[in-house]
């Protein structure tokens, strides 16, 4: 039984702008943490080293998971074709222009605070163009990986939803029986047996990148069928707590190892515990929105339809605005505090009146042009075809 398109309208999109906001909250934390970063605060906090721990077990496979339910309303449009111009304007392009453009501040504020260049922007500039792009790097690693497992899924996905659609429907009633959807952490486990360095196994968002091949066909297969959704709905509750309380076990145990970079019963314990925990935390996640997230407002259409340019500037402009509030001296909170406020108020001014407004813009920053307006002439042209055929 295939979802239809209505239901997706509400709880994925409210759920994919909560993933963004929590990403921006998760890299404002990053000034405070132990773990080096472009502008960091000279004081860090466990505080929020546990904060980071803990949202990064569900943070970006819950993006992934997000964006596999999108391709599959996304394979109802058209062939490869369509398929693959959809994924270039939507992920590639934006991809390019952050690469070409602000990725060079982050890369100048990284050198600037680790004594690697005195200079400033503008002198740094030469040195970054045209050898030292970050196509790559950054926070919009996300937008490649998304990119390159959409495609190398597509065959896969399609005959989902073609021949194969008897096999997936009899997956999705045997995924549907109590809790087996937890068991799809499993495959994702096993993969930590891979070779440290065999093909995508670098890391980023606290997750190897080939785990996240994973969540997006996961994503697909949960919304294929309602059996599999009212089932997720309905253990959401028992998913919160489960998911809570292994990552928070993780947490402690992690903690506890003496050396994290060897093996041992401790530390695959804890890996297993986060597995399995961040992957049952996304499932809650899910269920919760199914049940409370259903209503669709004017505030859900405006912001959902920022998510990706809101995305794509966020690091940049909390690097930047962070470097500066760094320096003037205020209690860690507060500056904390100012931090988030200005730079979301710069995004949603660069968003609103630079990106929205213009239809380049909406095309650079991965959104759809604005339809262009019906000329009355046009109009008049069309009223007299329809005429003749009365």
């Amino acid at each position: 039984m295939e979802t239809k398109p209505s239901a997706r309208n509400n709880y994925l999109d409210w759920l994919r702008v909560l993933g963004i906001l929590l990403v921006f909250a998760f890299h404002s934390s990053r000034f405070y943490n132990v773990e080096d970063w472009n502008v960091k605060n000279n004081i860090w906090y466990p505080s929020v080293e546990v904060w980071v721990a803990f949202s990064a077990s569900f943070m970006m496979p819950l993006m992934f998971v997000i964006s596999g339910a999108s391709l599959f309303y996304a394979l109802r449009k058209g062939g490869l074709g369509k398929f693959l111009k959809d994924k270039v304007l939507r992920l590639l392009v934006p991809l390019l222009v952050g690469a070409l453009t602000h990725l060079s501040l982050q890369s100048y504020l990284w050198d600037k605070t680790h004594g690697l260049f005195s200079g400033t922007y503008f002198q740094f500039l030469p040195q970054y163009y045209p050898s030292s792009i970050n196509w790559f790097g950054g926070h919009l690693w996300y937008l490649w990986y998304l990119f390159l497992f959409s495609i190398i899924l597509y065959p896969l996905l399609r005959w989902f939803k073609g021949n194969g659609h008897g096999f997936l429907s009899r997956l999705d009633g045997w995924l549907g029986r109590g809790a087996i959807l937890y068991m799809l952490a499993l495959p994702i486990l096993l993969l930590y047996l891979l070779p440290a360095d065999a093909p995508l196994m670098g890391m980023n968002g606290g997750w190897h990148y080939i785990m996240y091949l994973f969540f997006l066909l996961w994503g697909f297969i949960i919304v294929s069928d309602e059996r599999l959704q009212d089932g997720i709905r309905r253990l959401r509750w028992v998913s919160l707590s489960v998911g809570l309380a292994l990552v928070a076990g993780f947490i402690t145990i992690y903690n506890q190892i003496a050396n994290p970079d060897v093996m041992s019963p401790g530390l695959f314990l804890a890996g297993a515990m986060r597995t399995f925990g961040g992957w049952i935390c996304v499932l809650a996640i899910l269920g919760l929105g199914m049940q409370y997230l259903t209503t669709r407002t004017p505030i859900l259409d405006y912001a959902n339809e920022a998510v990706l340019p809101f995305y794509i500037f966020h690091q940049t402009v909390l690097l930047a605005v962070g470097y500066f509030v760094l320096q003037w001296g205020l209690p860690d909170v507060l500056e904390w505090a100012v931090i988030v406020a200005i730079s979301f108020a710069i995004i949603m001014v660069l968003y609103e009146f630079i990106v929205r407004r213009f239809n380049v813009m909406r095309v650079l920053f991965g959104m759809k042009a604005f339809a262009r307006p019906v000329s009355s002439s046009t109009k008049e042209s069309r009223l007299k075809e329809v005429s003749r055929t009365i």
